[in-house]
């Protein structure tokens, strides 16, 4: 665990992994130093905003190395069901790259409780862990200009759901019509970090 001060009001976390992460994150949203007034996870690292008014970064930093990370197994966050339509235009590549049939790529993606580990690339789009190991493919060689909103894909171990119109790279396998992001929601984001996912095939 290696600590670095980001200016007055943050403090980035490096950790090991995203198991580590994960369980750190549970930890802290649970009871949080004070001074912390937000969380922000990442594959690998952990940033904390402070309000520097309050924040004293040296008894934040000994609080979370005192701190006992919760396990992650399953999450205990707010469940989401996305409904999807499973014609996405790699799912023949990502059944090949598996050696999966197409029903079964369907029914691993399906049968999984996957969990919003972190954000990022895009306001409201979630990066999906937990799910099964067999479905963990590559990016594609190139990536698209548009992908439609609501094109559900996997990447390396992730699973996402692209929240609008974007260039983008993962492997597309469906689509939803569930909003992810909507502006004047509160939060705005549907898939926030800790959240858990249930994917379930429609026709």
């Amino acid at each position: 665990m290696r600590f670095l001060r980001c200016a007055d009001s943050g403090l980035l976390i490096e950790l090991a992994d995203l198991e580590a992460v994960q369980a750190l994150y549970a930890a802290l949203a649970e009871a949080p130093p004070e001074g912390v007034t937000d969380l922000v996870p990442a594959a690998r690292t952990l940033l904390l905003h402070l309000d520097p008014l309050r924040a004293d970064v040296a008894a934040i930093e000994a609080a979370v190395r005192t701190v006992e990370p919760r396990g992650t197994a399953g999450g205990d966050g707010a469940l989401v069901e996305v409904p999807v339509v499973y014609d996405g235009a790699d799912l023949a590549e990502v059944a090949e790259l598996t050696g999966l049939t197409e029903r079964e790529v369907v029914h691993r993606h399906t049968s999984a409780v996957w969990t919003v580990a972190f954000g990022g690339f895009a306001p409201g789009f979630g990066y999906l862990a937990g799910g099964p190991p067999e479905l963990a493919v590559p990016r594609r060689a190139e990536s698209r200009t548009k992908v439609p909103p609501g094109s559900v894909g996997l990447a390396g171990a992730f699973s996402g759901i692209y929240p609008r119109e974007s260039p983008g790279g993962w492997q597309l396998i469906g689509r939803t019509d569930l909003e992810i992001w909507r502006v004047d929601r509160t939060p705005p984001a549907l898939l926030r970090p800790g959240v858990r996912v249930r994917f379930q095939e429609v026709r």
